[in-house]
């Protein structure tokens, strides 16, 4: 188990495997007993008193009350203590940046959005994101020093090797090279960054329609369009992070685009991004097209379209669907996976009869065949992703009774 010090098989060691088994417990049922959770760890009744006796001791679990409605005298429940920790998250799009914290039990307690307009940031990055957290950390009625870990959800991916932003020309002010540098001068804990494509694959992994699945994965259209790859059990990032960058994806039906990194745009995303359904459906003679931004539009026009069984409307559902299916095929033809969830406002909004219309095309395009899902964390995705990458290392070091 990873932060556990000393030898495998020692008493140290067991007593703090146990003692992880049981908050791992706790934080999946919610307050439970003495017996039960003996009864689930396979532990003896004083052994489990004694792991609970240690566990509130250090301050990690509390007693929460008492069993009823059972016969016999009542059991005293346990639960972990929430304020134990907390941990924080940011989804950063151009803009806003909207933040969230929770306590260890994974309970949202705060939350703010911070808007950031324009091409040009009105503050530099280091404040917009100090404010945004900030905003979150007086919401949940704490102070900043008081969080445990940050993770940051942006578009594209920090090359590991410069430090600078890639894939995400349109998010102003994030490109400076000390910008990482800067952010960990300012702020009092850990700060990990991730793609916003991948957190959402963590909180479907995590709470939605990915639960159980090793290898998936994340179709995301919304603003942009991208993808997760889930390998393994783990997220596959590539050598600069740009796995899952298939917005750039050449494909059949699309011009070719060139210096895509300039054009901040690839042949995927002009044939099947949010900003293509607008004219797609005006060329197919539908005049209700939804103005403003193109991902409102596009969400707005594929929910009506699901509610049509035929017209206009329903010829714009299977185009959009041969449009993702074109780019799919090329995805599972190389990585085969279990599973495809469709995720971002743009795919959610066409629920299971777009879901079943881009698996009937799939299954003609392509030789593997993936089961397609809906992603059912229709809440802020990324945001949950980024609190629960965060939840995970902050119970990794907080709930490590060998040390």
């Amino acid at each position: 188990m990873a932060g556990i010090a000393g030898t495998p098989g020692t008493p140290r060691v067991l007593r703090a495997m146990n003692d992880r088994a049981a908050l791992d417990l706790l934080l999946a049922h919610g307050p439970l007993s003495r017996t039960r959770i003996g009864k689930l760890t396979g532990l003896s009744k004083p052994t489990a008193s004694q792991l609970l006796a240690r566990l509130e001791a250090a301050g990690l679990v509390r007693a929460t009350g008492t069993s009823e409605g059972r016969p016999g005298p009542n059991a005293q429940l346990y639960a972990i203590d929430p304020a134990v920790a907390y941990a924080a998250g940011l989804d950063v799009t151009p803009q806003r940046i909207r933040a969230a914290v929770a306590d260890i039990t994974g309970r949202t307690v705060g939350e703010y959005e911070l808007p950031t307009p324009g091409r040009r940031p009105a503050q530099p990055v280091v404040r917009q994101v100090t404010d945004a957290l900030d905003g979150a950390v007086k919401a949940a009625g704490l102070a900043r020093s008081d969080v445990h870990r940050l993770v940051i959800g942006t578009p594209g991916a920090f090359d590991p090797g410069t430090g600078r932003l890639r894939y995400a020309s349109h998010l102003p002010g994030w490109h400076s090279p000390a910008l990482l540098d800067d952010l960990a001068a300012a702020l009092p804990m850990p700060v990990e960054y991730e793609n916003d494509v991948n957190l959402a694959a963590v909180a479907e992994q995590r709470l939605g329609a990915a639960r159980g699945h090793e290898d998936f994965v994340l179709l995301w259209n919304q603003e942009g369009l991208g993808a997760a790859l889930v390998l393994g059990g783990r997220l596959h990032r590539g050598w600069t992070g740009g796995a899952g960058e298939v917005g750039f994806l050449p494909v059949p039906g699309a011009p070719l685009v060139r210096h895509v990194t300039r054009a901040n745009s690839g042949g995927y995303q002009e044939l099947a991004g949010s900003q293509a359904l607008p004219g797609l459906a005006r060329d197919l003679g539908i005049s209700d097209v939804p103005p403003g931004p193109h991902a409102e539009a596009a969400a707005l026009l594929v929910a009506r379209a699901a509610d049509h069984a035929d017209g206009p409307h329903r010829e714009l559902l299977r185009a959009y669907a041969t449009r993702l299916a074109t780019g799919l095929a090329s995805l599972v033809s190389v990585l085969d996976p279990e599973l495809v969830v469709l995720s971002g406002s743009a795919l959610t909004a066409g629920g299971e009869v777009l879901r079943a219309l881009v698996q009937a095309e799939l299954a003609e395009l392509a030789a593997a065949r993936p089961r397609l899902a809906v992603g059912e964390v229709s809440e802020h995705p990324v945001l949950r992703g980024a609190l629960e990458s965060a939840l995970a290392a902050t119970r990794d070091e907080v709930f490590d009774t060998s040390r």
